[in-house]
């Protein structure tokens, strides 16, 4: 969310900023926020003057009494007085509850070092690590290749649940969570705080961490009661210090979350009808930061390296681009993401996007540092970063992986984690 300070002083920045997202409807937005913000304050002081106005009257009507004079007048002069009050106080709520739905619609401000583009096709690429392999037998579909070695039914999950569900079986289920303790492992190493969090929250704590469109297009409710599923572990790391006041002492605040996701994908990709890249449940270990502002742009380099650092381990390669104006969306105030090759569909696709929100969900969230009773305690910067989604790994490892015989062969850094077992082989 933004300040409220901020848009009242300088306006022309928060215009700027939503001209190079090209946000046409927001421009509109903040055109009426700044009117409405404007009458608010006049209706406040006319409020103030109001109450004043009856208090007034209550002590001259009481004196009127003591002194058994005529005091009808000035009851009517109050009760008038108290009209204009109640009408004004029902008119300021309404203000209010407007403007703040416009603050926590307006997105962040951006970082100067965005690149201006209109959609995804515009993102500038940082660099590319690691070079795509070259084959000379046909590649199958990630897919194909898991069903043909027994490790994954699509068709009897969609039986049970629909489409964007799958059976994991076998050793591409344990590969799958072999991929989650190879990323907890090094985040741990790395002096992050592993996180188990709750797979529910309620719309309050929700509201402070995420684009409120997301309740329509990704969250999931669960009928008659105040709670959604998780779309991700950041959301309830970002929610943990909820109206609190972190020690300064304590920051930074570094956690790797593990948790199953659950998403509606509703857009225009939609999910996997058989597929395990996009769907609408799946394993994440997620990184987040809390700390001071002078910090959040060091911890947002540090937080891509430690995923590049996963997939340059897992020996798939990848590069990093710098998401754009018009696809950064409405949290970060500068995003990268980290694409991995797919070899079969000879491009590279999403597998973490690094996110520095500065103070905009700790704003939300009321979440500032400082010692408790002390004036101007200054909010905190929050930044997160995936560390593997293990169902786009699992496809990129599926692609890059996969041999002429059918076999995979498990990358070095995960064998550990798989008994020593090098290859998985298809059924006989």
């Amino acid at each position: 969310m933004l300040d409220i300070k901020l848009i009242r002083e300088n306006p022309d920045l928060v215009r700027q900023d939503l001209e190079k997202r090209r946000d046409e409807k927001k421009l509109a937005w903040l055109d009426d926020l700044i009117a409405k913000d404007d009458e608010a304050r006049k209706l406040k002081q006319e409020l103030d003057s109001l109450k004043h106005s009856r208090n007034r009257s209550t002590l001259e009507i009481n004196e009127l009494k003591k002194k058994g004079q005529d005091f009808k007048g000035k009851v009517a002069e109050a009760q008038e007085t108290g009209r204009k009050v109640k009408e004004a106080e029902e008119r300021l709520e309404m203000l209010n509850q407007k403007i703040r739905d416009y603050l926590m619609r307006l997105p962040n401000i951006l970082h100067e070092s965005v690149p201006y583009g209109r959609d995804d096709s515009e993102n500038a690429e940082i660099k590319k690590v690691g070079k795509p392999r070259i084959v000379d037998f046909e590649l199958k579909s990630h897919a194909e290749l898991a069903e043909s070695l027994g490790a994954a039914d699509f068709e009897r999950s969609t039986k049970l649940a629909g489409a964007g569900f799958y059976f994991l079986k076998g050793d591409l289920a344990l590969l799958n969570q072999a991929l989650i303790r190879y990323a907890i492992d090094l985040l741990v190493e790395r002096g992050y705080v592993l996180i188990e969090p709750p797979l529910m929250m309620n719309r309050k704590a929700y509201e402070g961490v995420t684009d409120l469109a997301d309740f329509e297009n990704v969250m999931y409710k669960i009928e008659g009661e105040d709670a959604y599923m998780i779309a991700t572990s950041e959301h309830p790391m970002a929610g943990m210090f909820m109206n609190e006041i972190i020690p300064e002492k304590n920051l930074p605040i570094k956690f790797v979350g593990y948790s199953m996701c659950f998403r509606k994908e509703i857009g225009s990709h939609g999910v996997d009808t058989r597929g395990l890249f996009r769907t609408h449940q799946f394993n994440k270990v997620e990184q987040f930061i809390f700390c001071k502002p002078e910090e959040s742009w060091k911890f947002h380099e540090e937080l891509l390296k430690n995923s590049e650092d996963i997939f340059t381990g897992l020996g798939l390669p990848y590069r990093v681009v710098n998401i754009c104006t018009g696809d950064i969306g409405v949290l970060a105030a500068k995003k990268y993401d980290v694409e991995a090759w797919m070899l079969k569909q000879q491009q590279y696709k999403e597998v973490c996007s690094c996110s520095n929100c500065t103070d905009y969900q700790a704003r939300r969230l009321n979440i500032r540092f400082g010692m408790p009773g002390m004036p101007n305690q200054p909010l905190v910067h929050t930044l997160n970063n995936t560390a593997i989604a293990t169902g786009r790994a699992l496809v990129a490892i599926l692609e890059n992986y996969q041999n002429a015989d059918g076999s995979v062969t498990i990358p070095d850094a995960l064998q550990k984690y798989m008994n020593g077992k090098t290859k998985i082989k298809p059924v006989k």
